[in-house]
């Protein structure tokens, strides 16, 4: 307690040298900011307080920027200024040079926030500022006399004539900002034009713009309401009152800056567009999913925003330039040009990734990638990696049994649907097929090595940014043991630790079957204040193949195929994330994850590599990965060969919630609670089998934890501490008192979800 009191008496004999205010010069005083005071009866207090905060913002220059009442970057410039050693040269780019309240201009200062005022229906207002002193310190203080707001009475559009123009405009008012009722807002005005010109240039109306529309304001014409009038300038010139329409489409596959000449002689026709290219670096066809605009159809900016998003997801371009060119003859044309830019054609890549978690485990990985970004002209990404890793661990209860991979896995993606039948979308979002194979070893020193195949072929494609889906027709996994040693199974077979569930990891695992997953994500909005992120998957095994030949291993009729026993199952995912946002700087994060799988027919588990496991850095942070269930399963008795084998079962169920907060800088502090358990689906295990009792059977932690987050790159650290496992040890009870003997340190990169 007492070396607490010196701790508390050091920072504070510290903080007050760091004291500012002695440095300022005579008859200068420190700026410490500045409030609004909003003086008017006639306002309710929440009107008020919205209108003092929104001016403050409006106060220049900002004071002095402080952390807990101490102004260290300012302190850094006083201590720094004028010294030429390295130390100060160092630290004085961090310094801040001080705001004297000689600085602060009251007269200009009112007049922005009279502004303001006026812009937002209080046309009466005026504001006026004074400042308030101390012996070393100033701030400023500004008094507001808002007066009436004006509120909208009418909103007039021009008629629907034989102008086009007017019809249009007309025809945008359904979806008007402007609404009867509503307070006078300038900015709200503002928008309404740009609402009206972006309907417009989906019209065909490519040389309109917002500034040739003017909303003329009448506010005599009743007490405090004013009469709105949606006009057309009458200088907006006659192009830009015509509707037009596209006359031909020219596509520049390999286009560099160097090129000045169109080259219109060398271009080739194919469907409705045109390709220049004369080496021949892509097939025409590649377009047929970018080129959204096709000839006689009317100008479309959605359409065409469309299209260029379409030409840099396609993969192969590395710049899209476009041009639209006036060819209007006898009626309003135009001509459309894209110029693509490539990436260099085949790349290699090497990357080096080092990694550590809980379990005491720190591991490198090597991927070599060798990618070709056209392989068959068609815009088809051929991609592949060998790679190679080792997770070593350096101390703990499993030191020795050493993870080492190595292998290679390829994919080829078409940037189109390879169906029977034709596909066709018109959003932004290019919809892919994708094949993929890959082989890997695994060998876990000490205890067994697996061989492992698995393949797929599908389609990805976006409906809108927030929706994506992800279609596999076939995947397949083939896993098969190529050498158990004695101690792995000795550990199956042994009575007393014996561990049935282990058998299951080096089984032979066979599945084959579709699977579909949909994602919903909009976190990546920031001006929302709630957010959320949804990800759900079904996944089938051998389900037709299983039924048409009978398989039942309960009734000892396994089936094979292709010489091998197959797994049958149907398997269920959904993650859901929420996020709260509470002010700039903090946020409530929330986390629920549910999976079930049902093993049947020719299976009683669900395969090793299917399976779901809980406990580690991104999970329950109080445990250790893969060391808690399923159900009320004590791992510790199992451990008696002095390795930990990882715990898993057929059905998940978790829930993590996080405050974040953020610190200074590039810090964050966070405070979360986790809770979840696995099971089994079957009863094989005692113990473990999923009933009505679950919830009693949640294993619960809690913990706090710094990120550090320079955006590109989130470093995460996680106190957990476990308070609740899910079985009750010899001698002992399910809760657990918190202390740092039994708290987990996890060291991650990027937030845990």
């Amino acid at each position: 307690m007492i070396k607490r009191i010196i701790y508390l008496l050091s920072l504070a004999v510290i903080l007050n040298a760091c004291s500012t205010t002695k440095y300022v010069p005579e008859g200068e005083k420190l700026y410490t900011g500045g409030t609004v005071k909003v003086d008017d009866k006639s306002i309710s207090k929440g009107d008020a307080k919205a209108l003092s905060a929104e001016m403050k913002t409006l106060i220049r220059p900002k004071p002095n920027s402080s952390l807990l009442g101490m102004r260290i970057k300012l302190w850094l410039y006083y201590k720094t200024k004028g010294r030429h050693g390295f130390i100060q040269k160092f630290f004085s780019k961090y310094g801040e040079p001080p705001i004297y309240v000689s600085q602060v201009n009251l007269a200009k200062n009112s007049d922005i926030m009279t502004n303001r005022l006026q812009n937002e229906s209080y046309f009466q207002a005026s504001v006026s500022g004074d400042t308030v002193g101390k012996k070393k310190t100033a701030s400023a203080l500004f008094t507001a006399l808002p007066g009436p707001s004006y509120t909208i009475r009418n909103v007039t559009f021009p008629s629907a004539t034989d102008n086009n123009l007017d019809t249009a405009i007309r025809g945008a008012q359904k979806g008007t900002l402007l609404k009867t009722g509503d307070k006078y807002n300038l900015d709200v005005i503002k928008s309404e034009r740009v609402r009206i010109d972006t309907r417009l240039k989906d019209e065909g109306f490519f040389f309109f713009s917002p500034e040739q529309l003017i909303v003329k304001v009448d506010s005599t014409v009743d007490t405090h309401k004013v009469d709105l009038l949606v006009k057309i300038k009458e200088t907006t010139p006659e192009r830009a009152r015509e509707i037009y329409t596209i006359r031909n489409i020219y596509v520049y596959p390999n286009y560099s800056l160097r090129d000045t000449a169109l080259k219109l002689n060398q271009a080739k026709p194919y469907r409705w567009y045109n390709i220049v290219d004369p080496r021949n670096t892509a097939r025409p066809y590649l377009f047929a999913n970018t080129v959204l605009l096709h000839p006689n159809d009317s100008y479309s900016r959605t359409t065409h925003n469309n299209s260029l998003n379409r030409f840099i997801n396609l993969g192969p371009y590395r710049y899209v330039k476009n041009r639209f060119e006036d060819v209007t003859p006898d009626s309003p044309k135009l001509d459309v040009y894209y110029f693509l830019t490539p990436y260099k054609r085949k790349s290699l890549q090497a990357e080096i990734i080092g990694r550590t978690t809980s379990a005491n485990y720190t591991g490198t990985q090597i991927n070599l990638s060798w990618k070709n970004r056209n392989a068959f002209k068609g815009g088809e990404l051929l991609t592949v990696t060998l790679f190679g890793s080792t997770d070593v661990q350096i101390g703990g209860k499993n030191n020795g049994f050493n993870v080492f991979q190595y292998g290679v896995q390829t994919s080829l993606s078409w940037p189109r649907l390879i169906t029977p039948w034709r596909v066709s979308s018109s959003n932004a979002y290019i919809p892919r097929t994708v094949l993929s194979l890959g082989y890997t070893s695994v060998v876990r020193q000490k205890l067994y090595s697996l061989n492992s195949f698995t393949g797929s072929f599908g389609y990805q494609f976006k409906t809108n940014e927030h929706k994506l889906h992800e279609l596999n027709l076939l995947e397949a996994t083939f896993v098969k043991p190529r050498s158990v040693d004695s101690l792995y199974r000795d550990s199956i077979n042994n009575p007393n630790n014996r561990n049935p569930s282990l058998k299951h990891l080096i089984d032979p695992q066979f599945t084959l079957g579709p699977s579909y997953a949909y994602t919903y994500d909009n976190t990546t909005e920031d001006y929302r204040t709630n957010s959320i992120f949804f990800r759900g998957k079904v996944s089938l095994s051998n389900n037709l193949y299983g039924l048409v030949t009978g398989a039942d291993t309960l009734a000892g009729k396994e089936k094979k195929l292709f010489g091998t026993i197959f797994n049958q199952y149907a398997k269920v995912e959904s993650e859901i994330r929420f996020f709260h946002k509470l002010s700039t700087g903090s946020k409530i994060a929330t986390r629920l994850l549910v999976g079930v799988g049902l093993p049947y027919g020719n299976s009683t588990i669900l395969p090793y590599n299917q399976q779901f496991f809980i406990g580690g850095p991104n999970s329950l942070r109080g445990f250790r990965p893969r060391s808690i269930g399923p159900g009320t399963v004590d791992p510790t008795p199992l451990s008696g060969n002095s390795f930990i084998a990882d715990q898993s079962g057929d059905i998940k169920l978790e829930a993590n919630i996080e405050f974040r907060q953020k610190l200074f800088s590039i810090v964050y502090g966070a405070i979360f609670a986790d809770a979840g358990n696995i099971w089994n689906a079957k009863r094989h295990q005692a113990g473990g089998t999923f009933g009505p009792n679950f919830l009693s059977q949640l294993a619960v932690d809690a913990g706090a934890g710094l990120r550090f987050d320079a955006t590109i790159l989130v470093l995460r650290t996680d106190l957990g501490f476990p308070l609740m496992r899910p079985y009750t040890p010899a001698g002992g009870t399910r809760s657990i008192s918190p202390s740092f003997k039994n708290a987990i340190l996890n060291i991650a990169i990027g937030y845990p979800f």
